[in-house]
This record gives structure tokens, C-alpha cells and sequence, in this order.
């Protein structure tokens, strides 16, 4: 299988590479040239009731946002021009400017990589998924493989990154198809899994579960973290690492059944048994070998740091929010420390008695470390800070507020966020999406005099269900490069599952649980 793979991955990628490339040069060449125009615009252009600090911010938002979308430059790059800007022309202090990028945030964020890179390079990652394949209730049942790749993607992607999730688990469905085939030939039906539903099926389990696992955590995918930036630098509201959890569990399950509903009905196996499906994980965990004590110190270490990380919420239920217990515990723990404490561990456990060797060394942490991503999200918490002390935001709030009729309901609030949020993660990034949605939706929630808490939540989860087409999340990406999916059955299943999802899920979660849970 491994041979299968090496000879098909360039073949895929070049594919796709090709399709691409014509959309995204005229994307960027359109974003290099009406990006600065549109700045100008703006910044020559009159603005009552806005002072002159605020007025220049918008104009440079203007410019950083529409270069977010059309890319013409890489986005980490832009989030530097933003603040790099606002300096230049006098906005604001460079202290100001830069501060967000020393934000503990960034830290919990730099430890849950190198956690996660830890996880890949011994190998815990793939124990964990092979280990869920290889259960006894699978078998070899099309059904059942189906909901436990999608389960092992869930779980996994909750704290390492999706598109590793989707490249790790992407020749395993490609081995189990390709099984099917081989099955389907010796009994003399021969199938094209180009045009195999089942085939289209868990490709997009693979992908849509990836994305799906990351609202678990706050490290599972970068608009979690960024939007509780922005709670924090905003509204000066923490969100526990905890409270996240209750709602991304109950979010992540809920987006998980719709998922596996949506794709078992479109998509159906129409074989009862895959023969050589549970051989082939087997080999797969037979690979792995025995347990190695860089991954057990990689387990331990990643044991102490949700333990930590999930020790607040429990002291809370037992000795309520405001005990001394609580407070003591949140002083020499918050949760940038706890991810630094996890990552630390593992320059310190040795994996042989002669201590020559640690659990992860200094070259894997540093390449485990998604540079563009922190460079984006401070860039994005400086941006969204300027907004707020600025008065930036407070004015769009209002304006918002005023084109929805003065006074609107929580709920079209947050429906409208959501939507927007969903809607702009399906042609940009999500991480670059919830840094242009997110100051809008707290700034509109506290003039409106909400708790910017819901929305926020709102348009974190929503920027994650961007499952219509291949640009919108890398693990679609990953999968569409197979083949074995049609665009149109891409977006038909994206469209079901993100309204579905925002319908059922999102909205009710974000006004009913999170509200419960923060009032």
C-alpha cells in the first residue's frame, strides 16, 4: 500500500495544482490591484461620528481583510502589514501595534504544536487511529469501517492539527477501498472508484470528521483560539479551557451524526463484508510494533497536560467559581502555561537510560511549530485590539446594529454571524475568515448589549463547517485530490451539513448551552 501511495500523492497533487492555479492567479492579481484602491477609497472618503485614528484603522482593515481572501500575498505576511501600517502611519504606538503578538494565547497555541508534533514523530497519533480501526466491533463491515474513520479522525483532530489528521488518515481509506476493489474484481465485478459511491463517501468522512474534531478543544483549530483572543483583548472575558470542552463535546458529536447520517444515506456501501479490510489494519498495527518509551513520555505528557488543563472546571463544580481553591489554581496555572508545561515535559523525559536522547528534540518541536498560523493570529488579535481601543469596532457594531433594524433578537444576532462566518470560510481561510468576522460580532454583541460570549462561540464553530468545496479546509483538499469525489457531490453533501449543522446545532448550542454555562 505504501508503494500505491508514494507513486499516487504527486500525481493527485500535481492535479490539483493545476486546477487551482488559473482561479488563484486571477484571485490575486484582483486582490493586489482593488485591495489598495479600496484602501484609498475609503481612507479619502468623509466619515462622520469616527475620529481620525478609527477612520485611518478602517482603512487599513479594508486593505488587510480583502488581501486575507485574495491571498496576493501569503496570509501570515499580511498580518504583519496590518499593524506594520498602523505604525507607519501613526494609528497607534508600536508597543500597541505589537503587543497582541506576545499574547498568552499565542503561547497555549506554540504548546499544543509542539504536544502535537511529539504525538506525530513517536507515533501516538497513529496508535490512537489504528487502535480505534483495528476494535473488534469493526470487522470488516462497510458500515462500521465507515463510522470509525470517521471517529478516529474526530478524536485525534481534537488536539493535533486536521490536516495532519487527513494526511495520516488518508492511505488508510485508500488501502480499504482499494481492498473493496480488489474484493469486488475476484468475484468478477469489476468498479471504478472514480465513480464508486461508497468510494466518494469515506473520502469525505475522512475530510468532514477532521474538520469536525477540531471545535473540541481550543488548540484543535485555530478560530477557537482566535475568537477567545479576541474575547480576551476585546471584552476582557476569559473563556476556561473547561467551558470550551462542554459545548465543543456537545458540538462535535452532534456535527458528527449529522455528518454520518448525511453521507450514509448519500453514499452507501453496496457490499456487506470488505474481505482483507481487517487484515490490513492489523498489519498496519502490527507495523507499530511495541509500545516505545518515547511514546508512553509523549503519552504521559500530554495526560498531564489535559488533566491541568481540564482541572479548573472540576474544581468549580466543587468549591464554586469564586473559592480561594479556584483562584490559586488559575494563578499558577492558566492554560498557556499548562500547554507549556505539556511540551516542556518532553525536552526533559529521556527515551534511554543514558538520557542521550529526549522525548522530542529541538528540530522536531521547532518544525512542529505552525509559524504562518501564530504570525496570523497575533495579527489578527493586534488588528481586532486597534478596533477596540480605537473605537473602531464600537462604530461598526452600531452601524450593524442599525441595519438590522435598531434592536434586533439575539438569535437573528447570531444567525447572521454564523452565516457570514460560514459562508466566508468556504472561499478563504477559516483562520483568516474568523479574523475578519470575529471584532465585527463581539463589537455588534455589545452594542446590541448581548454578552459577546454566544456570538462568539457562534462564529468559531461555524467558521469550522466549511464543507462545500476543496478550498475551504485543507483535509477537503487532501481528499478531493483522490479523484474519487465530484465536485457537485461535494457541494451538494457541504451545503446539507453546514445549514443543517448551523440550523440544529450551532445556533440552539450558542444560545441556549453557551449562555447557560457563561450566565
Amino acid at each position: 500500500m505504501k508503494d500505491v501511495m508514494e507513486q499516487k500523492i504527486p500525481q493527485i497533487v500535481e492535479e490539483e495544482v493545476n486546477q487551482d492555479s488559473s482561479f488563484d492567479r486571477k484571485r490575486r492579481i484582483i486582490g493586489a490591484v482593488c485591495g489598495p484602491i479600496c484602501a484609498l477609497l475609503v481612507w479619502f472618503t468623509p466619515i462622520e461620528n469616527l475620529s481620525v485614528e478609527a477612520h485611518q484603522l478602517l482603512a487599513i482593515m479594508t486593505l488587510v481583510a480583502l488581501w486575507w481572501i485574495t491571498e496576493p500575498i501569503p496570509i501570515p505576511v499580511t498580518s504583519l502589514v496590518g499593524p506594520t501600517l498602523c505604525v507607519i502611519l501613526g494609528v497607534v504606538k508600536m508597543k500597541e501595534a505589537f503587543a497582541a503578538f506576545a499574547n498568552p494565547m499565542i503561547f497555549l497555541f506554540m504548546g499544543g504544536f509542539i504536544i502535537a508534533k511529539a504525538m506525530m514523530v513517536n507515533g501516538l497519533d497513529k496508535r490512537i487511529a489504528y487502535g480505534i480501526m483495528s476494535m473488534k466491533w469493526v470487522g470488516d463491515s462497510p458500515r462500521r469501517i465507515f463510522l470509525a474513520i470517521g471517529l478516529a479522525c474526530m478524536l485525534c483532530s481534537g488536539w493535533i492539527s486536521n490536516t495532519a489528521t487527513a494526511a495520516m488518515m488518508f492511505p488508510i481509506a485508500l488501502g480499504l477501498l482499494e481492498a473493496i476493489r480488489e474484493m469486488m474484481s475476484a468475484n468478477g465485478k469489476e468498479i471504478n472508484l472514480r465513480t464508486y459511491k461508497y468510494a466518494t463517501g469515506l473520502m469525505l468522512m475522512t475530510a468532514y470528521a477532521c474538520s469536525i474534531g477540531g471545535v473540541l478543544t481550543p488548540i484543535g483549530t485555530p478560530p477557537n483560539i482566535i475568537m477567545l483572543g479576541f474575547l480576551s483583548e476585546m471584552a476582557d472575558i476569559h473563556v476556561s479551557f473547561f467551558d470550551w470542552m462542554c459545548w465543543g463535546f456537545i458540538a462535535m458529536i452532534a456535527y458528527f451524526v449529522i455528518a454520518y447520517l448525511v453521507l450514509a444515506r448519500m453514499f452507501p456501501a453496496d457490499v456487506e463484508h470488505i474481505e482483507g479490510a481487517h487484515e490490513l489494519i492489523q498489519e498496519k498495527v502490527k507495523g507499530l510494533g511495541k509500545w516505545t518509551n518515547a511514546q508512553k513520555n509523549t503519552l504521559f505528557a500530554f495526560i498531564v497536560a489535559v488533566v491541568l488543563w481540564v482541572a479548573p472546571g472540576v474544581l468549580n463544580m466543587i468549591y464554586g467559581a469564586e473559592s480561594e481553591v479556584v483562584k490559586v489554581y488559575n494563578r499558577y496555572f492558566p492554560e498557556a502555561v499548562v500547554a507549556m508545561v505539556g511540551a516542556l515535559l518532553m525536552f526533559f523525559l529521556p527515551v534511554n537510560k543514558k538520557w542521550s536522547k529526549m522525548t522530542i528534540d529541538w528540530k522536531d518541536a521547532v518544525a512542529g511549530v505552525e509559524w504562518g498560523t501564530l504570525l496570523l493570529f497575533g495579527g489578527g488579535l493586534a488588528m481586532g485590539g486597534m478596533m477596540y481601543s480605537t473605537g473602531l469596532s464600537a462604530w461598526i457594531g452600531d452601524q450593524i446594529i442599525s441595519l438590522m433594524g435598531g434592536q434586533p433578537s439575539e438569535l437573528l444576532l447570531v444567525s447572521v454571524f454564523c452565516v457570514m462566518s460560514l459562508l466566508l470560510s468556504e472561499l478563504t481561510s477559516h483562520t483568516a475568515a474568523t479574523n475578519m468576522i470575529g471584532p465585527l460580532a463581539i463589537g455588534a454583541a455589545v452594542s446590541a448589549g448581548f454578552s459577546p460570549v454566544p456570538v462568539a462561540v457562534g462564529v468559531a464553530l461555524s467558521a469550522s463547517l466549511g464543507f462545500m468545496l476543496p478550498v475551504s479546509t485543507p483535509p477537503n483538499a487532501i481528499v478531493y485530490a483522490s479523484g474519487y469525489i465530484p465536485i457537485t457531490k461535494m457541494i451538494k453533501t457541504g451545503v446539507y451539513i453546514d445549514f443543517i449543522g448551523i440550523a440544529i446545532v450551532t445556533i440552539p448550542i450558542v444560545l441556549y448551552f453557551v449562555n447557560m454555562i457563561v450566565g
